[in-house]
């Protein structure tokens, strides 16, 4: 049985004069596999943090089309740790380092389903960040090339570890608290998207779409609280304010910064998401609504006052039961590692599954499945039209198999 770390002691300069002898409650489990990150934009370099925070995985190598990408890397690898990992000259040699356990994929979107099919062919476990493609057609390719793959492969969904998330999940599916559920509803208002490589996130053609690039972390979340298929998808949505002047190589951006989505599930749930992308700061909010009572989640993070994130959950059941609002924390050292802790819990994940362990995480088909109603609401703000899902699948080419 694992022991919880106590990192506040065990980094402490008071307690530098402790020798590895000595150290049993500061002791920290030897890297058991050896990861490969493929492509260390900033979501590869969160990666790489990470895996070094739990200790787990060691990074064995990088690879990157960029060498900048992969000096970056290294230069912020060497601040955490004195492994050095190893440089690869191209795709197919990452891929089939045969000291490699696991290859971690977090390329541009519209690159994941040729990377992941030279990464298959090594025969190792792969995590493949989100979304899993740009398209219904790759992600569809995508979905029918893992089912012949004799490993897992796990998707970057890691918002289904945030705090507030996984309490909401324990509340309304372990503990019923809210009864059957009737309404769910989410919202993001953000700053815009980052800067990237070749600004390739400014454009439709390389990302599938606002709602597909940032916003299937939220469709995922909500198809797992509905626990049922989506069969109906209304978007309204377009530009208002970001970018409407930026042009790379003569192409101007296209990339939507505010919609509104309606879904309706197949279960009678009825569902909607909100997303701003011109706000000064980030916050969050999920509210269920059952025959017992409502649950928020509310997340806010003030980035210019550099103030930590702050995270919460208010039950509300009347004289059903208890109402109560409780804020929530993983610790410091995890919430500043990446998306306030979530990606943290995503390696645990990830390591249990190498481990052989039966886990909860994001499924090729789950991943999918975030596509299908990201996209749905793409294809609805294109047509001004309400999207069944049977007929927008059916007019895939080819017709989509579910």
């Amino acid at each position: 049985m694992s022991k919880a770390r106590l990192r506040f002691f065990e980094n402490s300069v008071n307690q530098r004069h402790i020798t590895e002898a000595d150290r049993y409650l500061y002791s920290q489990e030897k890297p058991r596999y050896n990861l490969v990150v493929i492509g260390t934009g900033t979501m590869g370099q969160e990666h790489m943090r990470v895996a070094v925070l739990l200790g787990r995985a060691r990074v064995l190598g990088i690879f990157d089309t960029q060498p900048e990408s992969m000096d970056a890397a290294i230069d912020a690898h060497a601040a955490l740790c004195n492994d050095t990992p190893r440089r690869y000259a191209d795709l197919e040699s990452a891929c089939n380092d045969p000291d490699a356990d696991v290859l971690m994929i977090c390329t541009p979107n519209f690159t994941h389903l040729a990377i992941l099919k030279v990464a298959m062919a090594s025969g190792k476990p792969i995590f493949l960040e989100k979304p899993m493609a740009t398209t219904m057609a790759d992600a569809v390719a995508l979905r029918d090339a893992v089912e012949s793959h004799s490993a897992f492969v796990q998707i970057g969904l890691q918002y289904r570890y945030k705090a507030q998330y996984r309490e909401a999940f324990h509340e309304a599916r372990s503990r019923c608290s809210l009864g059957r559920i009737h309404t769910i509803s989410m919202s993001e208002y953000r700053p815009p998207f980052l800067d990237k490589v070749g600004q390739w996130n400014k454009y439709n053609s390389n990302t599938g779409g606002t709602l597909v690039e940032k916003c299937c972390h939220y469709f995922d979340l909500i198809n797992l609280m509905a626990e049922s298929r989506a069969i109906r998808v209304y978007a309204s949505g377009g530009r208002a304010v970001n970018f409407l002047d930026f042009e790379k190589h003569g192409a101007h951006s296209d990339i939507d910064d505010h919609a509104f989505v309606c879904i309706d599930y197949a279960n009678g749930i009825r569902a909607s998401f909100t997303l701003n992308m011109f706000c000064p700061d980030f916050s969050e909010e999920m509210i269920v609504v059952g025959e017992k009572g409502r649950l928020l989640t509310n997340e806010r993070f003030d980035f210019h006052a550099q103030a930590p994130t702050q995270a919460s959950i208010q039950v509300e059941l009347g004289e059903n039961g208890a109402s109560r609002r409780t804020g929530l924390s993983y610790p410091a050292l995890i919430e500043q590692s990446g998306h306030h802790g979530a990606t943290y819990f995503e390696h645990i994940a990830l390591m249990d599954q190498l481990d052989g362990k039966a886990v909860e995480c994001a499924t090729v088909e789950q991943g999918l499945w975030s596509m299908i109603v990201a996209s749905a609401a793409q294809h609805s703000i294109a047509t001004g039209q309400a999207v069944s899902i049977d007929d927008f699948l059916q007019g895939q080419q080819p017709p989509v198999r579910l």
